[in-house]
């Protein structure tokens, strides 16, 4: 783990000591920082977090590439942040009617430098990580496909390409719940 200031994005209740919990909600007590996620601009000045935990809050957000871009400014150079989001075959897309966006494996490529989409489209954002430190899709842990979860979770995460293929073909019958990666700056 890299030493130094670290964040808590959209905390809620997950209260860290020796972090700064950001959350929308003055109810919550242990939040440092009460800030609406609506706007994206955050209240820090460029580089004051060496690691951003944002778990369940981009898919919360109308314009998630803002706020990505925003933890991009705040995270110092070869800082990390840690993201969690719902997998679009999560049922709870449809679920929690708070849910805004949906998320493939690839759709953080456009934020990495020497990704294939960012390649394809360097000039779509005007910011990028140097690099995808980790990238995983998890399953959940109690649904009818239980049995099957642990065998598809391991032969899906053996590597990047059999992640993408679980995406593009039938496999993708056996739902996801999450999407877990870590981009470094």
């Amino acid at each position: 783990m890299i030493n130094g200031h670290k964040l808590n994005l959209g905390c809620g209740t997950d209260i860290r000591p020796g972090w700064v919990n950001l959350d929308s909600s003055r109810a919550i007590p242990g939040v440092d920082v009460v800030h609406d996620l609506g706007n994206p601009l955050l209240p820090f000045a460029d580089g004051t977090f060496d690691y951003i935990l944002a778990q369940d809050v981009l898919e919360h957000l109308t314009d998630p590439v803002a706020t990505l871009r925003e933890l991009h400014r705040i995270l110092n150079p070869g800082g990390r942040v840690r993201i969690r989001v719902p997998h679009f075959t999560s049922r709870n897309n449809f679920i929690d009617p708070t849910h805004r966006s949906r998320f493939a494996i690839e759709w953080f490529d456009f934020f990495v430098n020497g990704s294939r989409r960012r390649t394809e489209r360097p000039y779509y954002f005007d910011f990028a990580f140097s690099r995808l430190v980790e990238e995983r899709i998890t399953f959940e842990s109690v649904s009818f496909w239980t049995p099957f979860n642990p065998l598809v979770g391991w032969l899906v995460n053996l590597s990047r390409r059999s992640r993408i293929a679980y995406e593009r073909t039938i496999l993708r019958a056996v739902p996801a719940d999450n999407i877990v990666v870590e981009l470094q700056k």
